[in-house]
């Protein structure tokens, strides 16, 4: 029996259905966590996400989750318009930031990061400490990977897809 393209199609978009829901977070490659403490400056944050070239630090007060300072963070918080480069990470933190537990599935991340607007999520293992952050990438990259051939195999540039000369097909 042939399958249609369409048939096909909404197999495929309903196995990524079924493994969204179904995944828990625990099965992506998590990065550890970088934590700075709520007392530190905001430069030594930034340093510090530079460094690890990351979009996110996690902050911890007496060993415990009290925030996250984002890119976002940054850009909508932190003005040095009078040079003082001592700000704390404490002034300019999320606070409280919401988490998952590594139990959790791909799918309530993705629902939480769309209803929150969120690009980063702390997990947390059952006493509440951070074990690692879910990023957006993490879940593209977990996506990419149910069509390896599919997107690996794609041009690096859209319009480079069709030969433009003889030579080039």
């Amino acid at each position: 029996m042939n399958i249609s393209e369409f048939e096909d199609g909404y197999e495929d978009k309903e196995r990524i259905r079924g493994v969204i829901v179904t995944t828990p977070i625990s099965r992506l490659s998590l990065r550890k966590p970088i934590v700075v403490g709520a007392t530190d400056s905001v430069v030594a944050a930034v340093n510090a996400m530079n460094e690890h070239r990351t979009g996110c630090v996690l902050v911890h007060r007496d060993g415990k989750l009290t925030g996250i300072l984002t890119e976002r963070d940054i850009l909508t918080r932190v003005v040095f318009r009078s040079g003082d480069r001592s700000l704390l990470v404490e002034a300019v933190k999320t606070k409280n930031p919401e988490t998952l537990p590594a139990s959790a599935t791909i799918a309530h991340a993705l629902n939480m990061m769309s209803v929150g607007g969120y690009r980063h999520i702390p997990i947390v293992d059952g006493a509440g400490n951070a074990i690692g952050v879910l990023s957006v990438r993490d879940i593209v990259d977990f996506i990419v990977e149910l069509f390896p051939d599919g997107v690996y195999n794609l041009p690096p540039t859209p319009d480079k897809a069709i030969a433009k000369t003889r030579d080039g097909g």
